[in-house]
């Protein structure tokens, strides 16, 4: 298997770039790259910004800047070499270790094109799993024009985790809440400064 994440949104509601936001002092492009290393091993970060490099990560450029999430994840399953990947965003700060290693023990016993949480709001698609046959599917979802990554699942075989599943790895019931503006980032750090000291 090989791990992904996912950095260089616009982080137009933030006002800056989240992938350097810190908690506990670290950037959460380098606490999600950590918490993948910590699952599999290895972690490659898909950026369209640079200036990630200074944190001595491992970078490769993706291939549809200003694409979205589903251009990175064509570029993720392009470059690799395994069956399986764990993509997911740097954004996810609420993101736990045990969770991984179930959804990544999941795919394993799976013949879908990509294992997802199932969210009330509908799929999680960005911390999940993809196994490399879906990438001529979703490069040419891409370069057809498609930007959103749900509306990929059309041409894919997708086995969903449901609620009652991972919601035994939530903290809180957010294990999916990512940090798109301040008030998020406030919550984030208070959530789980909380944690750390209950």
């Amino acid at each position: 298997m090989a791990g992904f994440v996912l950095a260089g949104g616009q982080s137009s509601r933030m006002g800056r770039d989240k992938a350097l936001l810190e908690i506990d002092g670290e950037p959460l492009i380098a606490r999600a790259t950590r918490l993948v290393r910590a699952v599999l091993s290895e972690a490659v970060v898909i950026a369209c910004t640079p200036g990630y490099e200074a944190l001595g990560l491992k970078i490769v450029a993706d291939d549809f800047p200003g694409y979205g999430p589903l251009g990175a994840i064509a570029t993720a399953l392009h470059i690799s070499a395994k069956p399986w990947n764990l993509v997911m965003a740097c954004d996810l700060p609420y993101l736990t270790q045990p969770w991984l290693e179930y959804l990544v023990a999941r795919a394993l016993k799976s013949e879908a094109d990509a294992v997802v949480a199932m969210n009330v709001r509908g799929p999680e698609p960005l911390c999940a799993m993809y196994h490399k046959n879906a990438e001529v599917r979703i490069r040419t979802a891409v370069e057809g024009g498609m930007r959103k990554v749900t509306d990929s699942f059309a041409n894919l075989s997708v086995e969903h985790v449901e609620p009652n599943e991972w919601k035994a790895f939530a903290s809180g019931g957010v294990l999916f809440k990512n940090v798109n503006s301040p008030a998020d980032y406030d919550e984030a750090k208070a959530r789980l400064s909380k944690q750390r000291n209950s």
